[in-house]
């Protein structure tokens, strides 16, 4: 599992190891693990012609000392000094004996654009409120140049506790972070400038209780439900599906899909779209009546496409068993009903609707994405997963939020969210809990979207056709991982 930690957690991890070690030993390894990767980069390390923003942290000494070990191979390395009088006395000293050298002012731009490599050393993991204006100039420069960008730690600009951007940012190819990730690499609107991220270790020891969470295969692997020899499709768990209407009869056709390639042992529909589902998967077990008289499920999905059928949404919450709400049934819900719930509760807003609930603009949650995440998670008393570029599943307890790695810009077509609520569903009624499901389902979902894409365009139904697909991979490559 990759995991990132809060800048305060950072701090005080390197503050215990830099009292156990020799003065600036700690600067030291992480220079070396930022100068291979930008060795890794460039391919040809001599001759190359390298530029280093340093600013006046420590986030500019380890630029200049991994420049210093650059200009050691035979690299022309020029340092751009954005606070001469507080530039890291020990990395630009260290440079200069390797031969580097310091721009001359009015020389950044040239230098920059003639440069093979450009690393971001301006502010570091504590930077906050966006880049002063001088930084923002710099900014527009490199993002203008050819060089290829290398962030130190995360690039300058984006806050590293919450993955926000406040104006000009520094947009990396690759971003080398030190003893673990921060929140900002994984969650977008920051995520988008970090590029390829690659974590060195310097050996901190940090505690119990990341800030965020990104399941790999191997953890996917081991949360997937597995039929046993004695198996019925009760026990497998059965999910009632309360979605479609006479104008979207598709939701509840996409969510059913989800579901049922979702493990479900058995799939009880209950809505007005009941031949749409049946004519598509006879294996459904359609009901006439309302939820509560559909019969025995282990889980309810309710929402997709459910238009305003506001009963149909207090039966499923009135149910004592875990319910995820999409959709309809996010504007449906009383948020006092979902916060009575004895039994667990599952709420899969995009970002339109999340601000919908929060009774904020769209904007401010596209920009906060882990705030809204878990502010939505705590006022609902509910675990909240997030769709969007990087989908977030907070639990309304607090704790780690996780965040899915394998979304795809290709899942943005009409009815993914259908498949991936009936998706979750089926885990949920297989018996995983909210936060479990929902980040499995994400994860499987994601992957399902690359595989039907391969970079052409797919609908959801070719989405739902490679959920097997996707949790043979998982199961493969977990294995062997």
């Amino acid at each position: 599992m990759r995991t990132a930690y809060s800048v305060e957690t950072v701090r005080a991890a390197e503050r215990a190891l830099m009292a156990r070690l020799p003065e600036g030993a700690l600067m030291q390894r992480a220079a070396a693990g930022l100068a291979a990767a930008c060795a890794d980069l460039l391919g040809r390390v001599y001759g190359s012609r390298v530029v280093l923003l340093a600013g006046s942290g420590d986030n500019g000494g380890d630029a200049l000392y991994a420049g210093a070990r650059l200009a050691r191979r035979g690299a022309g390395v020029t340092a751009v000094l954005l606070a001469p009088g507080r530039t890291h006395s020990g990395g630009l000293a260290a440079l200069r004996r390797a031969g580097g050298s310091v721009a001359a002012p009015g020389d950044e731009e040239r230098l920059i654009e003639r440069a093979d490599l450009v690393l971001d050393g301006i502010v570091g993991i504590g930077g906050k409120g966006g880049l002063r204006p001088d930084a923002e100039a710099l900014a527009a420069v490199v993002e203008r140049s050819r060089a290829a960008v290398v962030a130190v730690d995360l690039p300058s600009g984006v806050e590293a506790d919450t993955g926000e951007v406040r104006g000009a940012a520094i947009r990396a190819d690759l971003t080398v972070t030190f003893g673990t990730h921060k929140p900002g690499l994984l969650v977008d609107p920051a995520r988008e400038y970090a590029g390829s991220v690659r974590l060195v270790g310097i050996g901190l020891e940090l505690p119990p209780g990341a800030e965020l969470e990104a399941l790999q295969h191997a953890d996917v692997a081991r949360l997937l439900p597995s039929p046993a020899a004695e198996s019925d499709k009760y026990r497998r768990g059965v999910v009632g599906i309360a979605a479609g209407s006479a104008r979207y009869p598709g939701a509840a056709v996409l969510a059913v899909s989800g579901a049922l390639r979702g493990g479900a042992g058995a799939v009880r529909y209950v809505g007005p779209a009941g031949d749409a589902v049946i004519a598509r998967f006879p294996e459904t077990l359609v009901s006439d009546g309302g939820p509560a008289k559909a019969g025995r499920v282990q889980a309810w999905v309710v929402g997709p496409g459910a238009g305003d059928d506001a009963a149909a949404v207090a039966e499923v919450l009135a149910a004592e068993v875990p319910v995820l709400v999409d959709a309809d049934g996010l504007r449906l819900a009383e948020r006092d009903t979902v916060r009575a719930r004895t039994a667990p509760t599952l709420m899969t807003p995009h970002a339109g609707e999340a601000a919908a609930l929060l009774g904020v603009r769209r904007e401010e949650v596209e920009a906060a994405r882990l705030a809204s995440a878990r502010e939505l998670a705590a006022v609902y008393r509910a675990t909240v997963l997030l769709k969007g570029s990087t989908t977030l599943v907070a639990d309304p307890g607090g704790g780690a939020v996780r965040v899915n790695p394998t979304g795809t810009g290709w899942l943005a077509t009409a009815g993914s969210g259908d498949v991936l609520s009936g998706l979750a569903g089926s885990l949920l009624a297989a018996g995983l809990p909210p936060l479990d499901a929902g980040s499995v389902a994400a994860y499987l979902h994601g992957l399902a979207g690359r595989f039907a894409a391969r970079g052409a365009p797919v609908g959801a139904h070719d989405v739902a056709a490679r959920i097997p697909e996707a949790w043979r991979d998982v199961r493969d490559q977990g294995r062997r991982g």
